[in-house]
């Protein structure tokens, strides 16, 4: 079933991951303010993503920099807020760190004053509300390793009956630039090391944010677009980007090449908006064979 994070806007959206170590640990932090160990999580703000949340929420509570994996189930319940009582919904991924994992050197403050690696085992006992020792037991069989293949459709681009030049050349409107520069982050956050893109000015325009703020190298394929593409050249294409080395890949195509390109994948044909994406989390086992852990679909914030 497809994550769909950035649904009811009338709720108060918040993110957050449960983030594994080796040995089975999980990273609990305490709150000082409640009297409670959860799971590091914070509001969204204004604008922004909710993977983006998730990411900035685990730095700003742990110092710790992690790349999201699977998603986990959200969790509803009733807030009071000056409005009257509202629902929050917090997101949550199951997350890696990427970097050292050391919280030896945290500074208590007036927000988080405890930060702990816990075992699996210790953790159900030590987490405050029914509700994180629920989301643990879900995290516990997911919390292995995944691979991402994220397919993106270019940002908004110029229509077609508005551009005079070659089609390959049709750029991004100004908002289909600010869509680019925000899916900075949201790439950041699975920790996308790979990008493989149509050649064409508008897919070019919508990756390269991300490659220059990362260094990311972009592999240009003339099968993701729109006039080279074929059956065969987007398997193979495909097939690539799931056996990799790099752990973490990005597609970059257009609308009209998206069925061919997600029945590769192997999944069922679903639109994307101009900026969205489609989130394929698998594993491979010993034996080579290749298992879907979930799915998520990304709609672009404006």
């Amino acid at each position: 079933m497809p994550h769909e994070p950035e649904a009811d806007e009338t709720a108060i959206h918040a993110a957050g991951a449960v983030i594994a170590a080796p040995r089975k640990r999980v990273l609990l932090v305490h709150r000082p303010k409640y009297d409670d160990w959860s799971f590091p999580k914070g509001k969204v703000d204004p604008g922004e993503h909710v993977t983006t949340t998730a990411v900035r929420e685990v730095g700003e509570e742990t110092g710790l920099h992690v790349r999201l994996g699977v998603p986990l189930p959200a969790q509803r319940y009733p807030v009071a807020t000056d409005d009257g009582v509202r629902e929050k919904v917090v997101h949550y991924w199951a997350a890696r760190v990427h970097g050292d994992d050391d919280i030896s050197g945290y500074r208590p403050n007036a927000e988080i004053d405890e930060v702990a690696w816990v075992p699996y085992d210790e953790a159900r006992e030590r987490l405050t509300h029914e509700r994180d020792r629920e989301l643990l037991e879900q995290w516990y069989p997911l919390r292995k390793r995944t691979r991402t293949l994220l397919v993106l459709r270019h940002a908004t681009a110029m229509g077609r009956s508005s551009w005079n030049g070659p089609d390959p050349d049709r750029p991004l409107t100004e908002r289909g630039s600010l869509q680019a520069h925000e899916l900075v982050p949201v790439l950041a956050a699975y920790g996308i090391e790979r990008i493989v893109s149509s050649p064409s000015r508008r897919c070019a325009e919508t990756v390269t944010p991300y490659a220059d703020a990362t260094g990311t190298d972009i592999d240009w394929q003339e099968a993701l677009s729109e006039e080279g593409t074929s059956r065969e050249g987007v398997e193979a294409i495909v097939a690539a980007a799931y056996d990799a080395p790099e752990r973490h890949v990005a597609l970059c195509t257009h609308r009209p090449v998206l069925p061919r390109v997600l029945r590769a994948v192997g999944e069922p044909y679903e639109p994307l908006e101009a900026a969205g994406m489609l989130v394929v989390h698998h594993r491979t086992n010993s034996r080579g064979v290749r298992t879907v852990v979930a799915v998520e679909h990304h709609v672009p914030r404006r």
